[in-house]
């Protein structure tokens, strides 16, 4: 018979909220592992991020996500950074430490595990469009892995060029700010090309990239951080002129695995998360 009628909580803050799916894999990853946890996908406005996090801190929550648009906002109520997310400048994973509030950042990791299974991402061209949190995370980690170079490809220059910079100055990776002009063409040499804003997110499911797709060359691996839908109109019409992709999905659950152990110490089944996330979109 239970007796412990308390779980441990975690959760998500993001605006908006319902399209996300995270609640489905990790508490999936807890009924398998018989762990005594919950998570809640919260639905948080800017203006009350704030509030969401000191109501989480006097609950008792061990940990929760940030996603759009609070990974960067939500770094000033945190206690500390960690080493990954003080240098992308971004946090999707808060956990508690000690007492004390600790931000990490797994997309890009997440990422680059998914990336992997396709490519071998040293000594490669990078395109990359957009220049928010999780293309902040996603341009260093793909530094850290070896990319030769990396084009941020943005509508604002001062985002765009901050995060080149950030390339440059802690990385060994050479990057570059170009600014995203109407029907951008990719470039010809680019060996990997990552859409990293939200566009094509759901419900907006027909949006498309302001790029010239015509540009996609069949021998570029092509990649959208976008988990719903998981084929996005970028990532079909990859697929349709030969590219090998990879899907949000396999980010999501890679981070997700990376954020369950820092809440819980246990090393869950990613396999039990991804098919979780199949069953719950129908794919």
């Amino acid at each position: 018979m239970t007796t412990d009628f308390l779980p441990e909580i975690t959760g998500s803050f993001a605006n908006p909220a319902s399209e996300n799916p995270t609640v489905a894999m990790v508490e999936a990853a807890y009924k398998h592992h018989n762990l005594h946890f919950r998570y809640l996908n919260c639905e948080v406005t800017s203006e009350n991020l704030k509030n969401a996090v000191e109501g989480a801190k006097a609950m008792g929550w061990v940990g929760f996500n940030c996603s759009i648009p609070h990974k960067v906002d939500v770094i000033q109520y945190l206690d500390g950074l960690g080493e990954s997310a003080k240098l992308i400048g971004a946090v999707n994973t808060i956990v508690k430490r000690d007492n004390k509030w600790i931000g990490e950042n797994t997309d890009g990791k997440g990422f680059v595990k998914a990336m992997k299974e396709v490519i071998d991402t040293k000594g490669k061209k990078v395109t990359l469009f957009g220049a928010g949190g999780a293309a902040r995370a996603v341009a260093v980690e793909m530094a850290l892995a070896g990319a030769k170079e990396i084009l941020i490809v943005n509508r604002s220059e001062e985002r765009g060029k901050e995060v080149a910079e950030l390339v440059n100055t802690n990385t060994n990776a050479k990057s570059s700010y170009v600014s995203w002009v109407d029907n951008y063409s990719i470039e010809s040499d680019s060996d990997i090309v990552i859409n990293a804003t939200s566009i094509g997110l759901f419900p907006n499911v027909d949006d498309q990239l302001n790029i010239n797709f015509d540009s996609i060359l069949p021998e570029m691996v092509v990649a959208d951080g976008i988990h719903n839908p998981p084929l996005t109109h970028f990532l079909k019409t990859a697929i349709a002129k030969g590219c090998k992709t990879v899907n949000g999905l396999q980010m999501l659950v890679n981070q997700g695995v990376i954020g369950v152990k820092y809440w819980t110490n246990v090393d869950v089944d990613a396999k039990v998360m991804h098919d979780e996330l199949k069953n719950v979109l129908g794919i």
